[in-house]
């Protein structure tokens, strides 16, 4: 694998790029879970479902550990600060325009 591919995959915003991974993610909020459980809620094989898990791992996002035959999962939140503080510059713009439009249509009469 080249170093760029590496980069990407690692990147926490590739990670929760996929649908699948977002929705694994959303699903370990609720508590750890084993591999078993989390494929049981996909229409994928449990291989796929495991390289998505990888991912997330690569990206720090979950963790696991073997308990006896089981894989169990656990999320780790901290690296998705980086994707609220990259929305945050977003969401000042758009509470800007806004509030500029706001302002717009209260002084002019339309």
């Amino acid at each position: 694998m080249s170093i760029m591919k590496a980069r990407v995959q690692n990147d926490v915003f590739f990670a929760i790029a996929d649908p699948t991974r977002r929705r694994i993610l959303d699903m370990l909020t609720c508590g750890n879970l084993a591999l078993k459980d989390i494929s049981s809620n996909f229409p994928i094989t449990r291989t796929a479902v495991s390289k998505h898990l990888r991912i997330l791992e690569e990206a720090d996002l979950i963790g696991s550990k073997k308990i006896g035959r089981e894989t169990i999962y656990q999320i780790f939140p901290k690296p998705l600060i980086e994707v609220q503080e990259w929305l945050k510059t977003y969401s000042e713009f758009w509470d800007k325009k806004l509030n500029d439009l706001k302002i717009f249509v209260e002084n002019n009469d339309l």
